[in-house]
């Protein structure tokens, strides 16, 4: 049985493996803050469905209470451990069934398990302020073994935390023109798959969001790392089968184990 992966911009993929579909970081939103969304139509409402939802960090762009209180009611929803402290608006969507979960742990949803996994990011709600949850990827096993990352700068043990994995679904940009510490860029992504070694990828978190009134603000740094991530990729790692998606797109991935 093949995965299906869905890009619906920015962060937030469907993940379809062994009849489960797993939706990560929802953000369904046309605006959020001082950003709005460039590109893609809104996703449709058939994008909310999902048996479990993953969380990556507390940061507004991956864990978005409003695109989360859309979810159906029994919707399973793993967040970092400390989330609901942190965010107490999460403490409102009692239709969910909220896990929270730090890396190490392992979740059975249907058919596949979710295993959380590191991540090197700030995944403070707020730029200043305590850390009271981790910021974590996600290792999707079913039929294969796909990886979210989240976002996440490089860190040495990635590979060997992160464990080998069948398809990975890399961040390569993000909604500014400048990235900090803790992410990765379409090159340090590629040096990322080349330690990972999957047999796919798919880029994510790049091209969905841009701040207000910066159209004219470095404009590549908005979308040019899908393609650049390609071409890096294809000179470094050429054996990894790198799948850039437009929104809404999906692919079908046949995984020979």
């Amino acid at each position: 049985m093949p995965v299906e992966i869905t890009w619906w911009g920015h962060a937030t993929c469907t993940v379809e493996d062994s009849d489960v579909r797993v939706l990560t970081d929802p953000l369904f939103a046309r605006r959020l803050a001082h950003l709005r969304r460039r590109r893609g139509a809104l996703p449709p409402a058939a994008a909310r469905r999902a048996d479990v939802v993953l969380v990556s960090h507390l940061h507004a762009d991956h864990l978005h209470v409003p695109s989360l209180a859309a979810l159906a009611p029994g919707t399973r929803l793993l967040v970092p451990r400390g989330a609901p402290r942190a965010v107490p608006a999460l403490r409102r969507l009692g239709r969910l069934r909220i896990t929270e979960v730090a890396a190490g742990d392992r979740v059975e949803a249907g058919g596949v398990t979710v295993r959380a996994v590191p991540a090197r990011h700030d995944g403070r709600r707020l730029p200043v302020g305590p850390h009271r949850a981790p910021a974590l990827g996600y290792v999707v096993e079913g039929q294969a073994r796909t990886y979210f990352a989240g976002d996440t700068g490089l860190f040495e043990t990635m590979a060997e935390e992160v464990g080998p994995v069948d398809v990975a679904l890399l961040p390569v940009g993000g909604w500014g023109p400048y990235l900090g510490e803790g992410h990765l860029d379409a090159g340090r992504a590629a040096q990322a798959l080349a330690e990972l070694a999957p047999r796919s990828a798919v880029p994510v978190h790049y091209g969905t969001y841009w701040p207000i009134g910066m159209d004219a603000v470095r404009p590549h740094e908005f979308h040019a790392p899908g393609e650049e991530f390609v071409r890096l990729a294809a000179r470094r790692v050429p054996r990894v089968a790198v799948h850039r998606l437009a929104h809404g797109e999906s692919v079908r991935l046949e995984v020979a184990r």
